[in-house]
């Protein structure tokens, strides 16, 4: 029913519920239930951040053709940044769904920002790997679409990393 509810919720319903299980399962999970034989999302969220990369590439590519080659490097920093992704991940709350080791779920895991920016990329990586590029897109879209044109109207201001470095350089 959890499965059923978060593909709901997203939007897109798993072939394989096994990689929807992979996306949704943190390290501490995993370390703590080794007798279930689960991988933790960690490498399918290197595949997603991959994923998410060339999906908001082509789009402001494709859609800012005023953009320049540096305006469009910003905007995608902005859109693929940690402060953007939690965004989406609350958005899909995406939260009550993870599973979590019990150590990590009294510190406050379901809160912490990283592991929730990592799991909507593990998502993403986990519809790549159960369909395809496209359908990986469609979801990417789907859940970043106004976020995107934000960023690309410059409402959004940059995060504080690409902020310094800036400063540093001049």
């Amino acid at each position: 029913n959890n499965l059923k509810s978060f593909e709901d919720k997203i939007g897109y319903i798993f072939k394989n519920k096994e990689n929807l299980v992979l996306a949704l399962t943190h390290s501490s999970y995993a370390n703590e239930n080794r007798d279930l034989k689960l991988q933790s999302n960690e490498r399918v969220e290197f595949l997603g951040d991959a994923v998410l990369e060339i999906s908001v590439s082509e789009k402001i590519y494709r859609n800012y053709s005023n953009l320049r080659e540096g305006e469009l490097t910003k905007v995608r920093a902005n859109i693929v940044c940690e402060t953007s992704l939690i965004k989406c991940s609350n958005n899909i709350e995406i939260y009550k769904y993870i599973l979590l080791g019990k150590g990590e779920e009294i510190t406050g895991g379901r809160t912490r920002v990283s592991l929730l920016a990592d799991a909507f990329e593990a998502v993403i990586g986990a519809i790549y790997i159960d369909a395809g590029l496209e359908p990986a897109k469609e979801f990417v879209y789907r859940h970043m679409d106004n976020l995107i044109a934000d960023c690309a109207r410059g409402n959004i201001a940059m995060d504080y990393k690409t902020q310094l470095q800036e400063v540093v350089q001049k």
